[in-house]
């Protein structure tokens, strides 16, 4: 699960390529690349010419998997007005997986930077999916027929959501999204279920000191759904590597 993943932004810092997405799909032979796009903007029109590959900047996540894949759904999030920061479009990219222990579902999402506001009203948006996810798996529609887009609506309740949620570890956002949900299991988090008592390492500024001069935090997470709880077997914070500002989190389940 990725994110900031992007086409035709090669002039953001450490100039990423024209089209990120593509370079997934050649890196990774056998696997699925999925994609979702938050912020859709034209080209910069000294770029347009020269940049016919990617004729405009789009900015959002990507997820990558081997397991066969039911349905996708991208949620845009919550962007309501605040005019005291810079902000951009987010979106929560979701994918039914058909995994080993049983299906379920998974969502990488990257909330809002500046926003306290932007981004309480996006943690709220994520928890009524996993309401309404788990509606559906309560009370599923049979399709139409099996060939159109009328397709069935069943779809599991147990969920993943991980990502780069801007928050730090106890912080409003993240508490909230702990909070009881009606009608579906709670989410919890992944690496705190398995280290029970400890404090997370931090995730993003931990080398990168120029971007995160304030010093370093606990920002990314794994939340999954209660009922996941018993598949939960490892959920590591890889401290070592320097490939990005964030450090990498890895989740096993049976």
């Amino acid at each position: 699960c990725l994110q900031e993943v992007t086409r035709g932004f090669r002039a953001l810092p450490g100039g990423p390529g024209d089209d990120q997405f593509t370079e997934l799909r050649a890196l990774l032979p056998g696997y699925t690349v999925i994609e979702a796009i938050g912020a859709d903007l034209p080209a910069l029109p000294d770029a347009q010419a020269s940049n016919r590959n990617a004729p405009r900047r789009q900015f959002g996540n990507a997820l990558v998997t081997r397991l066969p894949v039911a349905q996708v759904f991208r949620h845009t999030l919550p962007w309501p007005a605040d005019s005291n920061a810079p902000s951009m479009q987010r979106v929560a990219l979701e994918a039914v997986l058909d995994a080993p222990g049983g299906a379920l579902r998974v969502l990488v999402t990257h909330l809002e930077f500046y926003s306290l506001r932007q981004r309480l009203a996006q943690v709220d948006e994520l928890r009524r999916l996993q309401q309404e996810a788990a509606d559906h798996a309560a009370h599923p529609a049979r399709a139409e027929n099996d060939v159109g887009p009328f397709a069935r609506t069943a779809r599991p309740a147990g969920a993943i959501v991980c990502g780069d949620f801007n928050s730090a570890w106890g912080s409003e956002a993240y508490s909230r999204m702990l909070e009881p949900l009606a009608g579906s299991p709670a989410f919890i988090d992944a690496w705190m279920a398995l280290h029970p008592g400890a404090a997370p390492p931090h995730t993003a500024g931990v080398y990168d000191t120029a971007q995160w001069s304030d010093g370093p935090l606990t920002c990314d997470f794994v939340f999954v759904t209660e009922d996941l709880r018993a598949r939960l077997r490892r959920c590591e914070i890889d401290g070592l590597t320097r490939a990005s500002d964030h450090q990498p989190i890895v989740l096993e389940l049976d």
